[in-house]
């Protein structure tokens, strides 16, 4: 049995990994500030299905708390740490820019400081797709480079990995960081496209989609995911002996650092997904179409083989699945059927 610390316990996929954790017989600490970036009620219903796990310990705490932190680390003896935690939202940078700044430059600082100070095994981050920002190559490589991020949210995640490298340089500490494309499925978060337009169709009102709906993203679906995180977690990053200076890759180190994007590497039209959405509630959309948004890219296509061939990394869950996995929560959540047992 292993000790992992979980930052963002409370959020989408750090529920979804300290379950599959916990259900493989590790013992999980879940961590998270509970801010009202959005629902409060969702982050404690998410917890509310781990509570009954004998094995799950939960504290509040902040990630700028950085005395709080470090007295965690001190009390607990973690063998490796799944960074989850950040303020999410690439919209929502362009209104509060501090938020991004405490939350995921200082608080990842934090937990470097803590990491490094107790011989953590590995440490596993959230990186994000939002890191290619202006790049048009498709698909997108770790071996590209990532120089001119479009939103203060993709240059807090740039920055993230470019703090975790020079631990992994100057103390050793493995860290992986990992580029999620477009993440959904149940308990997923109500700021993102799947939640926010099943909500909109269910209640009548009018979806907005944006870029005329010719926008594309890598959909990648929540089982998938966490399967690649956990995979990623029990193989600490090692050095590259093949690297090199004079031709750097972006994507590895002399250090034990590694950079994989993990998504479907299969983009899918932001026209299609309504389609498929609509015929899995069995109700039409209202549709409100708009051009791109300021911080948003037109396009989005992970390129998986490097984490394929360093774990195995196969994503299989087709969109069709995927969506209807999502409805089916969606109805049972609306309706009240979770109460804290271990559901859905």
């Amino acid at each position: 049995m292993a000790t992992i610390l979980v930052t963002g316990a409370a959020g989408f996929i750090g529920y979804h990994v300290s379950r599959y954790l916990l259900e493989r017989g590790d013992r999980v600490v879940g961590i998270d500030n509970l801010n009202d970036y959005y629902s409060v009620k969702l982050k404690e219903d998410r917890l509310a299905q781990l509570r009954p796990y004998d094995a799950f310990r939960f504290e509040r705490i902040d990630l700028v708390e950085g005395d709080r932190l470090a007295g965690l680390f001190a009390e607990e003896s973690f063998d490796r740490v799944i960074h989850l935690a950040a303020q999410a939202g690439v919209r929502y940078s362009l209104e509060n820019p501090e938020a991004y700044i405490q939350s995921n430059l200082v608080g990842f600082g934090h937990i470097l400081e803590a990491c490094r100070h107790h011989d953590i095994e590995h440490l596993v981050y959230a990186s994000s797709s939002s890191v290619y920002g202006s790049n048009t190559k498709m698909p997108f490589s770790v071996a590209d480079r990532v120089d001119h991020p479009v939103s203060l949210y993709a240059a807090t995640k740039k920055a993230n990995e470019l703090m975790a490298h020079t631990y992994s340089h100057l103390y050793n500490l493995p860290t992986t960081g990992l580029r999620f494309f477009t993440v959904y499925g149940p308990w997923g978060r109500p700021d993102m496209a799947l939640y926010l337009f099943t909500e909109a169709i269910v209640e009548g009102r009018p979806i907005r989609v944006f870029n005329h709906g010719k926008m594309q993203r890598d959909f990648t679906y929540i089982d998938d995911v966490v399967e690649g995180v956990v995979r990623t977690c029990d193989r600490p990053a090692e050095p590259n002996p093949d690297w090199n200076g004079a031709e750097p890759d972006a994507g590895s180190s002399r250090a034990p650092y590694r950079i994989y994007n993990i998504g479907n590497h299969t983009p899918v039209e932001l026209g299609y997904f309504i389609e498929v959405l609509e015929k899995a509630l069995g109700i039409e959309a209202q549709k409100e179409y708009l051009p791109l948004q300021p911080g948003d890219v037109p396009a989005t296509y992970a390129d998986v083989e490097a984490l394929t061939q360093a774990v195995g990394f196969a994503p299989k869950t087709p969109i069709e699945e995927g969506i209807a996995r999502f409805v089916d929560w969606y109805r049972r959540y609306r309706a009240g059927e979770y109460t804290g047992s271990r559901e859905g």
